[in-house]
C-alpha cells in the first residue's frame, strides 16, 4: 500500500475536501489496522489492498458533502464505512457505529480506541432492535440490499425531519419505485469517486409530512 499516501492526498484534493490537519494520517492508519485484522476477520471482500483508498475511504468520503449537520448512525456498519473516514473527516459531529455482528463489532471498538475516536459510538445490536433514547439527523447505509428494506429495519432511528441516506452504486429507480408512501425520495445525487470507474449514487430520503403528522 505504499501509493496509498499519494493516492489518498490527491482524491482528498479531486473532492475538494478540506479535512482538519491530522485526518490523512489517521485514515491512513485506519487502513493499516484494516489490513491488520482483515487477514483473520474477514472484514472485507475487496483482497487487493491497494483498491481500498479508493473503494473504502474515497467512496465514503464522497458522501461528507452533501450530509446536513447532526448526529448520524452508519447502519450495518460492518469495517466501519463509511461511518469511520466521515468521523474522522468531521470530528465535530457525533458517530454511531452499528453492527450486529460481534467481530466486526471488536474491530470498530478497537478501531475507535487507537485511532483515538472520541466522537465514536460502537454499538453491537440488530438496527431493528437498536432503540435509543434520541434518535438521528442522518441515518446512512453503504451497499445494503434494497432501499425498502433499509427503511424497514432503520427508519425508526430517524428523527422527525430527519435524513436516511442510501449509498448506492447504480442508479436504483426501481427501488425508488417500490418506496412505501410514508417515505419520498429527496435528492438522487449522482457521486464520482476519484479512481473509481463504477458508478455511485447517494439517495436522501424523509418522511413525507403525512406520516410525520401521523
Amino acid at each position: 500500500m505504499s501509493q496509498a499516501p499519494a493516492l489518498l492526498r490527491q482524491g482528498i484534493a479531486d473532492l475538494g475536501l478540506a479535512l482538519p490537519q491530522s485526518a490523512t494520517g489517521r485514515l491512513l492508519d485506519y487502513l493499516a489496522l484494516l489490513a491488520k485484522w482483515n487477514r483473520v476477520y474477514n472484514l472485507t471482500a475487496i483482497r487487493e489492498e491497494t483498491q481500498w483508498v479508493s473503494l473504502h475511504l474515497l467512496d465514503s468520503l464522497v458522501v461528507v458533502p452533501h450530509l446536513p449537520p447532526g448526529r448520524i448512525v452508519d447502519v450495518g456498519s460492518g469495517a466501519g464505512l463509511p461511518g469511520i473516514p466521515i468521523a474522522l473527516a468531521c470530528p465535530d459531529r457525533q458517530v454511531t457505529l452499528l453492527d450486529s455482528n460481534q467481530k466486526k463489532g471488536a474491530f470498530l471498538t478497537q478501531a475507535s480506541t487507537e485511532l483515538a475516536l472520541a466522537n465514536v459510538k460502537v454499538v453491537v445490536e440488530r438496527a431493528e432492535s437498536y432503540h435509543p433514547d434520541t434518535t438521528y439527523d442522518v441515518v446512512i447505509s453503504r451497499a445494503f440490499s434494497s432501499i425498502a428494506d433499509f427503511i424497514k429495519i432503520a427508519g425508526h432511528l430517524c428523527r422527525a425531519g430527519g435524513l436516511l441516506a442510501a449509498m448506492k452504486g447504480a442508479r436504483p429507480d426501481a427501488e425508488i419505485a417500490q418506496l412505501p408512501g410514508s417515505w419520498t425520495a429527496e435528492t438522487i445525487i449522482p457521486l464520482h469517486v476519484p479512481g473509481l470507474g463504477a458508478q455511485r449514487h447517494l439517495v436522501t430520503l424523509r418522511r413525507t409530512a403525512a406520516a410525520d403528522a401521523g
